[in-house]
């Protein structure tokens, strides 16, 4: 199974560089005779392990939290249409052997299997998603501010949104993961009077965040910290799944029951 590394922002960033000013191949013609050959489960040269099963336009991974990718090849080069558009220029294609340059530019062989069984790794489960929370999470803050007191609660609410994240191979390979998106719920008492009441998503914070970076990130927290004249702030993290790669918005809850959404000094 190929196994993924951690990659940086930056990393990300770099390798969609090299996806910028590709030609416009839908107006192409696609190589039906080399996308017929592609067709078939391919092995990692390396170990005989299945990898990849190719059906139809669609290429297929055994990793199942890995999204199916739509493909065309056009000339000498292979374009997986994932969450992001890809190309690997084509080392060499036979019948049973298949070999192409990944974004590291390293070439990656694979050969095609002729055991049924290996049909097996190729389960076509649904894909398993991440959820970064199982349930429902509550926070509850009780603070005092000119002698009144308050509760302010943060309800962190697992959702069935999907966000897709793009992730690399050792070698470079772009493969799509599915996680689980989280919606905030944040309310404020004074006693039993409700101040403020809310859900609260990752579309909110593209003000502050960019919305590149959101389409890829998740709602993960969302925390109070502290109240004065002006309201109750809370601070809200949006991360990269299985990341460290954050970033972070503060929201204020006026007295008056507004909200105000503004970056992090």
């Amino acid at each position: 199974m190929i196994k993924f590394i951690a990659i940086s922002l930056s990393t990300v960033l770099l390798i969609a560089c090299n996806n910028t000013k590709r030609p416009n191949i839908s107006e192409q013609s696609e190589d039906t005779q080399a996308k017929e050959l592609l067709q078939g489960i391919w092995l990692d040269d390396e170990n005989s392990i299945p990898l990849v099963l190719v059906k139809g336009d669609t290429i297929y991974y055994t990793d199942s939290q890995s999204v199916p990718v739509y493909f065309k090849i056009v000339k000498d080069t292979l374009y997986t249409y994932g969450n992001e558009l890809t190309r690997y220029q084509i080392d060499q294609q036979t019948e049973y052997t298949f070999s192409f340059y990944s974004l590291a530019d390293n070439i990656v062989r694979f050969h095609k299997s002729e055991d049924p069984n290996d049909s097996l790794a190729f389960s076509r489960k649904p894909v398993e998603i991440i959820p970064t929370y199982t349930e429902v999470t509550m926070k509850d803050s009780v603070v005092f501010y000119n002698g009144t007191r308050y509760r302010a609660y943060v309800y962190i609410n697992p959702s069935q949104i999907r966000v897709i994240k793009t992730v690399y191979s050792e070698d470079g390979i772009s493969m799509d993961n599915v996680y689980y998106d989280n919606i905030m719920h944040i309310c404020v008492y004074e006693g039993k009077k409700c101040l403020y009441s809310s859900d609260i998503t990752k579309q909110m914070l593209e003000k502050v965040i960019s919305p590149e970076f959101l389409r890829q990130a998740i709602l993960s927290d969302m925390n109070f910290k502290k109240v004065d004249r002006k309201g109750f702030h809370y601070q809200a993290t949006v991360c990269i799944p299985e990341s460290s790669v954050c970033n972070m918005a503060n929201l204020l809850v006026s007295f008056d029951g507004k909200l105000i959404i503004y970056t992090v000094k």
